[in-house]
């Protein structure tokens, strides 16, 4: 049997304002502004309280849906989270003998990250950072890079789409564990 009225909150902090306009939902903070479609479930996506809170319901929902519910508001929280504190992720190089070398350029105004002498091969490999994201070289630790921006999923897909790229091919994996990894996740604007 179905459940009638399935529902769950989400808490919006001060100094951050959600606009939800026929499940596309807009967060406004600080460090900018998230947009994001939601039309994709039936669901009802209401503000409470002046916008103070954010309420999302499904009624009649099959098991799959009802699980969605969480998901959906783990999306919200995080918009919120990237407007006011942001993401960084560290990446570390790994390499036994060839050093990595990192290095960005920009092309037709977007900001490409170039990896060359990985495992000592001619091949420069390049990818296109999303829109939102940026790169810094770390200065006081040596071969790391920082990925930082407000969309979670911009910054992770673009630390993913680095770490791809330096996979070993055609060797084994267990000895040869060059390539370039996530080391940290935090926010860009920590805690006091």
């Amino acid at each position: 049997m179905r459940p009638v009225y399935s529902t769950q909150t989400i808490d919006v902090p001060a100094g951050v304002n959600v606009d939800v306009k026929a499940r596309n939902v807009v967060v406004t903070g600080p460090l900018g502004t998230l947009r994001r479609s939601f039309k994709f479930i039936a669901m009802d996506i209401i503000p409470l309280e002046g916008g103070k809170q954010i309420k999302v319901d499904i009624w009649f929902g099959t098991r799959e849906a009802i699980a969605s519910i969480r998901t959906i508001c783990s999306h919200i929280e995080n918009m919120i989270t990237g407007v006011t504190k942001g993401f960084k992720y560290k990446m570390r190089f790994c390499y036994a003998h060839f050093p990595i070398n990192v290095s960005t350029s920009t092309v037709d105004g977007k900001e490409i990250v170039e990896i060359r002498n990985f495992l000592g091969e001619k091949q420069t490999r390049r990818i296109a950072l999303l829109d939102g994201v940026n790169y810094v070289r770390t200065a006081d630790v040596k071969d790391q890079i920082e990925i930082s921006g407000i969309d979670i999923s911009k910054v992770s897909l673009s630390c993913a789409q680095i770490q791809q790229s330096t996979a070993v091919k055609h060797k084994d994996i267990r000895k040869f564990l060059d390539g370039i990894y996530v080391s940290q996740k935090g926010h860009i604007k920590e805690d006091e």
